[in-house]
């Protein structure tokens, strides 16, 4: 079995130590390995140990966790719990349950199946950080069921530091940001009227004031300081939309009104307008009735010459247009592809990682949604991104399934954008964004020291 890095030794001791806990150490740094090793360590040294209740995406169930208790723990039984088994799962004597994040509205209805768990790990935290959310509400009732609790993400506030209140909440109970989400809010954020509504932004030094917070429940790493990762590059290449679909974006842009010739499409606010006009961009939006209309193919010939070009490769796509363009091409350059999105089946997922990472896929199609948490993918060494994504967690984890642990390659990210459009516009949004989360993630690691 392979020995653990250093940093993972020091985060399962952490974990071991401090009982309730935040892990927010960058992707691909290992964090799931950590907790099993806390979880085996707690188990063996406590003469009535307790279950481990997993809450996970969907899309890692069986591609991480299962792997990696049967590759670092072979010792612990583990049963994964998907909707149509998941009461058999929880009957079992298995040591480690590992199910989706949704199953905490079936479990609080269900809490006698948690009479022998003591320990609960929520990987990819960020899904329980609207607090008014069934899912959240659920969780929490829930979180107080277990004595010991980790909770993990690489992008702990991903978009705003609110991001982190809740799944603070489900760790301490409140008692490091306050068990008041308004009371927390007014302490880290500054309203401003858009004109429509109140918008609460972050305060120059929320991240530090939070950071200080609970730097004594929190661990972080950041890859770099881990292991000794190979050169990463990001580029963009830019397309150009052609006359009619450029006369049809300026007019949506300004008129938030177009007529395609079969649809009308309306944009009833800047919200709208952005993804109608992102959508525009990639040569197709959306009616209501979810129908695409129309479609051009310079900018999938350019993925898929980029996809040609390279012995191993990930693609990021955000529509369904997209998805049948690429499949369409990819088909006609025969081009050995497979495609992880929302109808993917958790089992097909898992297939598709092992079968790609031993090199018997050239690319993959992903939905970042669906294929961005805690895949390994490092057979590439490109991430594609046909067209921006507006969610920055999405963004960066994506781009660390092929930078993270076991990469060897130098590795690039190329992001495509139609010129002068919003689309550039999105893509430095994102890393502000990202700039954010890492101003948090480096005072969370400076505390720790």
């Amino acid at each position: 079995m392979l020995k653990p890095f250093k940093h993972q030794e020091e985060t399962a001791e952490f974990i071991f130590n401090t009982g309730r806990c935040l892990v927010t150490s960058d992707p691909g740094t290992g964090k799931t390995r950590s907790v099993i090793d806390a979880y085996a360590k707690l188990k063996k040294l406590h003469k009535k140990p307790g279950r481990m209740l997993v809450l996970a995406p969907l899309s890692i169930l069986e591609a991480s966790w299962a792997d990696d208790i049967t590759k670092f723990a072979p010792h612990l039984t583990f049963a994964v719990a998907y909707s149509r088994k998941r009461e058999a799962a929880f009957v079992g004597d298995a040591d480690i349950v590992i199910t989706n994040h949704d199953a905490v509205k079936w479990l609080v209805q269900n809490q006698h199946f948690l009479a022998d768990f003591d320990t609960l790990c929520i990987d990819e935290f960020t899904a329980f950080k609207n607090k008014d959310s069934q899912r959240s509400k659920a969780a929490l009732k829930l979180s107080r069921l277990f004595e010991y609790r980790v909770a993990m993400s690489g992008t702990p506030n991903a978009n705003t530091i609110l991001d982190i209140w809740h799944p603070t909440l489900l760790i301490d109970e409140g008692h490091r940001l306050g068990r008041r989400f308004f009371g927390f809010r007014e302490s880290v954020c500054t309203p401003t009227f858009n004109g429509f509504a109140h918008v609460w932004n972050d305060k120059p030094n929320a991240e530090g004031l939070v950071a200080v917070q609970i730097a004594d429940i929190n661990i972080r790493y950041s890859l770099e300081e881990c292991l000794d990762m190979p050169e990463k590059t990001t580029n963009y290449m830019y397309t150009t939309l052609p006359d009619k679909i450029r006369k049809q974006y300026e007019t949506l842009k300004n008129d938030s009104v177009l007529f395609t010739g079969k649809e009308t499409i309306n944009a009833v606010n800047a919200g709208v307008l952005t993804r109608k006009l992102l959508q525009l961009c990639t040569g197709s939006v959306y009616t209501q009735d979810g129908v695409a209309e129309g479609i051009h193919s310079e900018r999938y010939e350019l993925v898929i010459d980029l996809v040609s070009q390279r012995k191993h490769s990930l693609v990021a796509f955000n529509w369904r247009h997209e998805r049948d363009e690429l499949v369409r091409l990819a088909k006609k350059n025969k081009i050995t592809y497979e495609v992880i999105d929302g109808s993917t089946p958790a089992e097909q997922r898992a297939n598709i990682v092992r079968r790609f990472q031993a090199g018997q896929l050239q690319t993959v199609f992903c939905h970042p949604q669906s294929a961005g948490h805690g895949l390994t993918l490092t057979k590439a060494n490109t991430t594609i991104w046909c067209s921006p994504t507006y969610n920055a967690e999405h963004f960066q984890q994506f781009n660390r399934r092929i930078y993270r642990a076991g990469q060897t390659q130098k590795t690039e990210t190329i992001l495509i954008a139609a010129k002068d459009t919003w689309e550039t516009d999105v893509y430095q949004k994102l890393e502000t964004k990202l700039t954010k989360i890492e101003d948090l993630l480096t005072i969370l690691m400076r505390s720790r020291t």
